[in-house]
């Protein structure tokens, strides 16, 4: 018999709202995603100066897992979570940025600190090192949401033992719009874990 698996926690951030596992964790009037990640920091009460050199997606990433794991009694190392994430877009927004960057020949200069973020998987960078994790990670691009293959590889991971939780999620970031939809997988949780339960939660 196939072993069972469940969503511990799952959240959304989209449209200066977060929701923590179906109900409204913070909701803001802010302008833009810069000011709201800037709230939603200030919110979370996180001291972690890094956070602000970040690109948006990163941000994104990063604020979500940071609500997700907090309450994981982590530790400074065996921190057994893989990361499993994908989207659309990969890092094509700071890309645009770094290629204005260079592209005006009169003030011609390519930002390191833009550059560093020219990958979408940086941002899984950025949450291990917060969290201290040294598992699997991966970071996808679909079309779309894909949820059965996010699943498959998720639940792989977890029955072969390369992790004893997966953190898995969607984070799209382009031009200002965004959507974060991420879960912790884990042997206990709120719901069993498959990909029809996953369609449900992220369209909601």
């Amino acid at each position: 018999m196939d072993k069972v698996f469940h969503i511990a926690a799952h959240l959304t951030i989209q449209n200066n709202q977060i929701n923590l596992n179906g109900e409204e964790l913070y909701e803001s009037n802010a302008e833009d995603f810069i000011s709201f990640s800037k709230e939603v920091y200030k919110y979370l009460e996180i001291d972690y100066p890094k956070f602000f050199k970040m690109d948006n997606l990163s941000k994104l990433a990063f604020l979500g897992a940071e609500i997700l794991l907090r309450n994981q009694g982590l530790n400074d190392s065996d921190n057994d979570i893989a990361l499993v994430l994908a989207n659309r877009s990969s890092s094509l927004d700071t890309d645009y940025k770094y290629q204005q960057s260079i592209a005006d020949k009169e003030s011609y200069y390519p930002s390191p600190a833009v550059f560093v973020y020219t990958l979408p998987n940086i941002c899984i960078g950025e949450i291990s090192i917060r969290h201290k994790l040294y598992s699997e990670n991966t970071f996808f691009i679909f079309e779309s949401f894909n949820a059965a293959f996010l699943t498959n590889y998720s639940t792989h991971l977890l029955t072969s033992r390369k992790a004893e939780k997966v953190l898995m999620g969607w984070v799209e970031y382009f031009q200002g719009e965004y959507k974060a939809f991420m879960c912790l997988i884990a042997e206990e949780g709120l719901e069993v874990f498959n990909k029809e339960i996953i369609k449900e939660i992220y369209t909601k």
